[in-house]
């Protein structure tokens, strides 16, 4: 039998997964971190079926993840921004970017690159600290229940 949804499980991964686990999901959240906007714009960015693009935009409203907005005085041309809570996935995006470009890369390398806006130079690679600042990697970590 197949689960269909992970909001039952107590598990922040699991719930977590039931807003942006699908594939089309996050790509629409990262395009949405790069300036894409209009219903138009994702589709033509994504080559998404436009019925799966409607859908996965309404659960992004739906879930508070993306804000729809009248862009017309008409109200009939719709935006999409990014909320605090979408704006909250910024890092899990620049994870996932990172960890393809070294363990999935393209053919001819990285499609993009995230370049600190100020400096015009790459930006690090994201890394777990601790709270006084030292790197830790999985081993020196322990999950405790809370």
């Amino acid at each position: 039998m197949r689960r269909t949804s992970f909001s039952d499980m107590s598990c922040s991964i699991a719930r977590c997964l039931e807003q942006v686990g699908d594939g089309w999901t996050l790509l629409i959240v990262r395009e949405a971190f790069f300036g894409t906007r209009r219903f138009g714009e994702f589709q033509s960015h994504l080559g998404i079926a436009p019925n799966v693009l409607t859908a996965r935009l309404q659960g992004l409203v739906q879930d508070g993840i993306l804000q729809a907005m009248a862009e017309s005085e008409n109200g009939r041309v719709l935006g999409y921004r990014l909320t605090d809570k979408g704006r909250d996935l910024f890092p899990i995006v620049i994870a996932l970017m990172q960890w393809g470009d070294r363990h999935a890369p393209a053919p001819e390398g990285p499609p993009v690159q995230v370049v600190d806006r100020q400096e015009g130079r790459p930006i690090a690679t994201l890394q777990v600290q601790a709270a006084d600042g030292r790197v830790l990697q999985a081993r020196d970590v322990q999950v405790r229940p809370s």
